[in-house]
């Protein structure tokens, strides 16, 4: 018995010598260069950011640089990406993808044919290196959005560096993220959808049903159950016949707000920017001092559903000496009223009209006015990357409308963080801009990027429904009786 028991204790002694050897040899090879190979560590123990061709080992990949460039704006993006050779790099090393797009080539009629294009030979498409055709102005096109996505995709097919985009267009629809529905909805509301005296349906209900029917006809559509397929109905009046049938679609939209929540919502849908109709502020020079309007409001008034604010506002304080709050439209020089209006006030009201959103929010961002929202149902652009409270003032509707409640809290606001908010207003203002060419971290690539963000829930729906799909059962099997 004390043989084995000393047996047992020798052996223990040695494991325990062994041990602590090999983590000595360890531990001192720690201290020599060159021995241990960074790249087989984990990508994410080691980020690295570029800037100006020197590089700084960090442990987070949302540093902010100094510069104000919109790259920087997008502080709360889980990787930040530096173009090398003409290709988007993130900081582990992989070439950033961009979203695969297959567009339908519907008919000119849904789309370049509502701005009065005529399309020669076989094509449906402008050739846009010659020609762009150009979309009505004025209130037109605050709605604009299919218009600069549809041109986007269609310069994707010219571009020299495509996987420095952030979409382009593919020919083979199962190559494809997405399938994109080219319907200029907005448009054809706001120009085809009154009755003719001798029409029993408008041609934008007519241009509706036509697209339903052309679109649940597609394979594509039969493959997905129409989950890939990206429909856009940004005015908020547009496709509320197309809307009821296509509803698994992602939506591009303003807001939810005529919207049933099983039809559109923010699980499988995007929220998208108006494109401001005043003139941006070029050159801010201004300060919290020479701006002498303090709050600043011009609009329609006297609103149904959710707009019963403006009017209760209205008379709260119309007689303050240094708040503009006054009926206003496009008619008789509004736009250009608008942006002198804007231009020299700190804050601009934004308040919930017939729906939840407007493009006044958007007329202030460009003006580098800070937004006071009141819209208690408001859904905001990029919100899942973008904090609005470094920029905007929200005040709920019921505390809005109690007397002194408003105007005190807007008067509270120090010159030191109206300052900062103007800074930063002035930094996000590139992510609301529609422009063609479009240009990295403008209105039309951050659309592309939400809808990305869609992409592996849809995808992962898509396969969901394909489990049972190889056992279809039978139409009208009843119950078998036993025959005699």
């Amino acid at each position: 018995m004390a043989e084995k028991r000393g047996s047992s204790i020798t052996k223990i002694a040695f494991l325990c010598l062994f041990i602590t050897t090999t983590m000595m040899f360890v531990l001192s090879l720690r201290g020599r260069p060159g021995l241990f190979d960074h790249k087989t560590m984990p990508a994410e123990k080691l980020l690295t950011v570029f800037n100006n061709g020197d590089s700084q080992t960090s442990n987070q990949s949302n540093a902010e640089s100094s510069n104000g460039s919109n790259r920087a704006i997008l502080a709360n993006s889980e990787k930040q990406r530096v173009e090398e050779g003409g290709f988007q790099v993130s900081c582990n090393g992989n070439l950033k993808e961009p979203l695969k797009i297959f567009l339908y080539d519907l008919d000119p009629e849904f789309h370049f044919g509502l701005l009065d294009w005529k399309p020669q030979g076989n094509s449906v498409w402008p050739d846009i290196r010659t020609k762009i055709p150009s979309y009505p102005g004025g209130l037109n096109s605050q709605h604009s959005i299919e218009y600069w996505l549809t041109l986007d995709l269609l310069a994707s097919e010219f571009s020299e560096n495509p996987s420095s985009r952030e979409a382009i267009r593919v020919k083979n629809s199962s190559e494809a993220d997405l399938i994109f529905v080219p319907f200029f909805s907005s448009l054809s509301y706001n120009r085809y959808s009154k009755l003719s005296p001798h029409q029993k349906k408008s041609k934008n209900w007519e241009l509706q049903e036509k697209l339903v029917k052309f679109v649940m006809s597609q394979k594509e559509w039969k493959i997905s159950g129409g989950r890939n397929h990206v429909v856009l109905a940004h005015h908020p009046n547009s496709m509320l016949n197309a809307r009821m049938q296509l509803w698994p679609a992602i939506f591009i939209l303003s807001d939810f707000g005529r919207y049933p929540i099983n039809v559109a919502n923010l699980d499988k849908d995007v929220i998208a920017p108006y494109k401001h109709v005043i003139k941006s502020y070029v050159n801010d020079s201004s300060d919290f001092d020479s701006r002498k309007t303090l709050l600043y409001f011009q609009g329609a008034i006297y609103r149904k559903n959710g707009g019963f604010a403006r009017q209760e506002l209205y008379y709260l304080l119309k007689d303050e000496k240094d708040v503009h709050f006054s009926f206003g439209s496009v008619q008789r020089n509004g736009i250009r009223q608008a942006s002198q209006g804007m231009h020299s006030s700190k804050f601009c009201l934004n308040i919930a009209g017939d729906t939840p959103s407007s493009n006044r929010l958007f007329d202030a961002i460009a003006s580098h006015c800070v937004p006071v929202i009141i819209s208690d149902e408001i859904e905001l652009p990029y919100e899942d990357i973008l904090d609005y409270t470094e920029f905007c003032i929200f005040i709920r509707t019921s505390d809005a409308v109690k007397k002194g409640f408003l105007i005190n809290r807007i008067r509270s606001i120090t010159k030191d963080k109206w300052t900062r908010m103007w800074e930063k207003l002035k930094q996000v203002e590139p992510l609301f801009e529609f422009q063609y060419p479009s240009k990295e971290g403008d209105a039309v690539q951050m659309i592309w990027q939400s809808l990305s963000h869609k992409v592996s829930s849809v995808k992962m729906k898509i396969n969901k429904s394909k489990r049972y799909s190889r056992f279809v059962p039978r139409k009208r099997r009843g119950l078998r009786t036993r025959t005699k």
